[in-house]
């Protein structure tokens, strides 16, 4: 399986790269402002982060990974490094703006004439590149290409662009709009467009806006497709453990492989201990893993959640951690629960080994919802309520809970993808796989916190927490992700499909 051992863009040059074009951004959109606040400073409270006192807009860049449907083999490793550079532009800029403050107070055309003038020629570079490397390989690229160099500013109110608190698409629950009170908090511009809710990283995320209070959501979980004759019922849990180990990175070897701090945000990881950003097939495969079950190798990584309450963890100084805006305290999860379950419909097919499956979205504040699989909610109040647009404040004796359902249809052929979606997909409603697609079991999980809920006080949030992401992402709820490498052995896998397709509960 041939995608991970192919030559890669050293870290060194992707470094390089990203300092010889700090001023350009690449998928997605980026927060600037005139701040009058540091990005991690606390006010008279110590359990509550500052908002900023600053006018804060983004400047929106199209995600040019999601129109890579189809990259030629050959070209991936490089594409995959170019698009790499262009989250590490994002960085680039997102610290360089947070640091000429002074600058752009005093020149109104400050972020015009150095951030968007040079952006557009910068992410051309970079396209040009990306269209080379697909055509040397014999592909063509898609002709929208051309117009993805050009970025705009936009209002802060317009930060949540395509989030109109609708449903999600593949089956996603929908969200609740946010509650009077979490409304009245909102971190909404008022005059001179001051900021005046809670704007967590200097403007970064989470506002007061992005919580509501979970008693207050009606319920909104659909109905689950209704298993036919042929369809498979069974289950097959894996106990893979907490990471106890605590190991933790900021890479995702699946979107950019061989480039360290590829994802800029930190990744909590079970099963395969190998998993960073230089893993091939054969490391993961001679790996060790945390699963009891010795045959279960896989990987399986989400990004962290954080409150923010002062505390200044490990990684408040580094790439991915603090310099990128994702500070607080790390908060471990208290349970992992890992189910494959079977199809509505028909019975399902093992899968390949070594398949890659991304559920999510980390871009939704850019992309909008087409992809967002979020689902959180709280214990007791998981079959009525699950939200992809905030984050929910639990009762008493309630905690936060994060789910995932992942896609359970697969081509039949790849084991990855170019835009790492089109190779699997997701059921219908009524559970049938669609364009000649398998049933695959799905992987399922759920991750059990047990923090204390935040509260909202004289319209700031005290003890925020979010989930880490890239920095110009807001911090959204939205933009929750999981990853999974399946590295089952042949065996396992085997009774894993029997299992299901018989109706059994197994482990």
């Amino acid at each position: 399986m041939g995608r991970n051992i192919r030559k890669r863009r050293s870290p060194l040059a992707v470094r390089a790269i990203a300092a010889s074009a700090a001023l350009a951004i690449g998928g997605g959109g980026l927060v600037w402002a005139n701040f009058y606040a540091s990005a991690h400073e606390e006010n008279s409270s110590p359990n509550t982060t500052k908002a900023a006192s600053a006018q804060v807009a983004t400047i929106s860049c199209p995600d040019v990974g999601q129109k890579l449907t189809n990259v030629p083999n050959r070209a991936r490793g490089e594409v995959d490094g170019e698009l790499a550079t262009l989250d590490a532009q994002i960085t680039a800029a997102y610290q360089r703006l947070a640091t000429t403050r002074d600058a752009q107070a005093r020149d109104a055309s400050f972020v015009q004439n150095s951030i968007l003038g040079p952006l557009k020629n910068n992410r051309s570079v970079i396209i040009d590149r990306i269209k080379l490397e697909i055509s040397r390989a014999g592909g063509s690229t898609p002709s929208s290409l051309d117009g993805l160099s050009s970025c705009t500013a936009t209002p802060a109110t317009q930060t949540n662009a395509g989030q109109n608190n609708g449903g999600q698409n593949n089956g996603g629950a929908a969200s609740q709009a946010p509650s009077p009170s979490a409304s009245a908090s909102a971190g909404g511009q008022q005059g001179g467009g001051q900021q005046t809710g809670n704007g967590g990283q200097a403007g970064n995320g989470p506002l007061a806006s992005d919580f509501v209070d979970i008693t207050k959501v009606r319920a909104n979980v659909p109905r689950k497709a209704q298993t036919r004759a042929g369809g498979s019922t069974g289950t097959f849990t894996t106990s893979c453990g907490v990471n106890a180990n605590k190991k933790f990175n900021t890479d995702n070897v699946i979107v950019a492989p061989g480039v360290t701090n590829g994802a800029h945000h930190l990744h909590d990881y079970v099963g395969n201990q190998s998993n960073d950003a230089f893993a091939t097939n054969d490391t993961f495969a001679a790996a060790k893993t945390t699963c009891a079950n010795q045959g279960d190798k896989s990987t399986y990584y989400w990004p962290v959640v954080r409150i923010q309450n002062g505390t200044q963890d490990f990684d408040q100084n580094n790439d991915g951690g603090g310099k990128e805006g994702n500070v607080g305290q790390i908060q471990q999860v208290k349970q992992a629960q890992i189910k494959f379950v079977g199809s509505a419909k028909s019975k399902v097919v093992a899968m390949p080994k070594f398949l890659r499956i991304i559920t999510g979205d980390a871009k939704t504040t850019t992309n909008g919802l087409a992809n967002a699989n979020a689902h959180w909610s709280c214990t007791g109040f998981e079959n009525k309520v699950q939200l992809t647009q905030q984050y929910p404040i639990c009762p008493r004796g309630s905690t936060v809970v994060r789910t995932f359902a992942f896609q359970s249809c697969w081509d039949g052929v790849n084991i990855d993808s170019a835009n790492h979606r089109t190779h699997v997909a997701f059921a219908d409603a009524q559970g049938n796989c669609a364009n000649g697609f398998k049933a695959i079991p799905q992987l399922t999980m759920r991750l059990v916190y047990g923090f204390r809920a935040p509260t909202l006080q004289n319209g700031q949030i005290k003890n925020a927490y979010a989930v880490d992401g890239f920095p110009e992402q807001l911090h959204k709820a939205a933009t929750d992700h999981d990853d999974f490498i399946n590295v089952f052995d042949e065996n396992l896998m085997n009774k894993m499909v029997n299992c299901i397709n018989k109706g059994q509960r197994c482990k």
